[in-house]
């Protein structure tokens, strides 16, 4: 018997079981089903939180992006308004009734767009009652520009003659450099460039691009900043075009006749504060003897106006810049530059290239 008790007990522990082990209770078995199911769930609550907040960024980041694309739209076509404003002021001008043909800086295109609420030209329109009763877009949307005669500075295409450089212009333009310290090697770059460009016969497809403005005169090998140095005095039109003594600068009005010193720049430029030119011959009695300002280099009117157009509304900031000609109560935009759509809060667009007149 007792041989029989000794082998029951080492088949026990061979098993590894302890001789006097119980076999799991009832309550233990229901703590450990516990255990299980509070994990389980807390998984399940981890993987809703989860795909909830994913969801939820989701959707945010698409409301983002469709009210970045609702601004820049809504933009696009105040801009455009605010240019087919400058466009009928500059047409006005042109057919104003007893006018003397000139463009002077007493005129009402001269005067630049301060920035104020959209809103409020809504009211003095009468499309709304008052200011307070125009809608969220309009109420935080302020707009801002000014147009500018870009006849009131030097020409850059002034500089392509009959296949060769204008020698008119090299030597004005000789002057604005020397007077910015700038070297005239660049001047020499900027004129062979041009020609190359503008040449009808040879290899087309080995010319250079021919920049739109001067902020692309980069393309040409031009330093930043020289760019920047020249770009107060200096544009670069589809031709060639005369200098406003109404509208240039001293320094423009200086470079652009030869014989004339800064003091009879200075001279014209307080004559016409008070009295505009009515033609070239009046200015030229103002100057010493000698001074280069002929009909031919310099006029009174201008063809050539740059319109500027600023718009802040939701955050962002959208900057367009045009170039009109005006001729005989015509006014046309030759091309549009539209700035990127800066967004002051978490989503920005860069700048676009220039885009067609007939699209916002």
């Amino acid at each position: 018997m007792r041989a029989r008790n000794v082998a029951r007990w080492a088949s026990r522990v061979l098993r590894g079981r302890a001789p006097n082990a119980q076999r799991p209770t009832h309550n233990a078995q229901r703590a450990s089903q516990a255990g299980a199911a509070l994990l389980a769930a807390m998984l399940t609550v981890t993987l809703v939180a989860t795909f909830a907040a994913a969801a939820m960024w989701q959707q945010w980041r698409a409301i983002e992006v469709e009210t970045a694309e609702r601004a820049r739209i809504q933009s696009a076509w105040i801009l455009i308004g605010a240019l087919d404003w400058s466009r009928l002021i500059l047409r006005e001008d042109s057919l104003a009734q007893g006018g003397d043909g000139t463009d002077n800086l007493s005129e009402p295109w001269a005067v630049p767009l301060q920035e104020a609420r959209l809103s409020t030209f809504l009211a003095a329109n009468r499309n709304v009652a008052q200011v307070q009763d125009a809608s969220t877009d309009t109420a935080d949307a302020f707009l801002s520009g000014q147009i500018t005669d870009q006849q009131g500075l030097l020409n850059l295409r002034n500089l392509g003659g009959d296949k060769q450089v204008d020698a008119t212009a090299q030597r004005q333009f000789a002057r604005l450099f020397d007077y910015l310290g700038l070297p005239r090697q660049q001047l020499d770059q900027l004129a062979q460039q041009l020609l190359l460009a503008t040449a009808r016969e040879g290899d087309a497809s080995a010319a250079p691009l021919l920049p739109q403005s001067v902020a692309q005169l980069g393309w040409w090998g031009l330093p930043q900043q020289s760019i920047a140095a020249l770009a107060p005095y200096v544009t670069l039109l589809p031709a060639r075009t005369t200098v406003n003594l109404n509208t240039a600068s001293a320094v423009v009005l200086w470079a652009s006749a030869d014989g004339l010193d800064m003091a009879d720049a200075q001279r014209l430029v307080q004559r016409r504060e008070t009295q505009y030119f009515r033609n070239p011959a009046e200015a030229a009695e103002l100057v010493r003897a000698g001074s280069a300002i002929t009909a031919s280099t310099h006029a009174v009117a201008s063809s050539y106006f740059e319109v500027r157009g600023r718009l802040r509304l939701d955050g962002a900031v959208v900057e367009e810049r045009s170039l009109v000609f005006k001729q005989r109560g015509d006014v046309r935009t030759l091309w549009r530059e539209r700035g990127g759509l800066a967004a002051l809060g978490a989503m920005a667009q860069g700048p676009t290239m220039p885009r067609p007149t007939s699209s916002p």
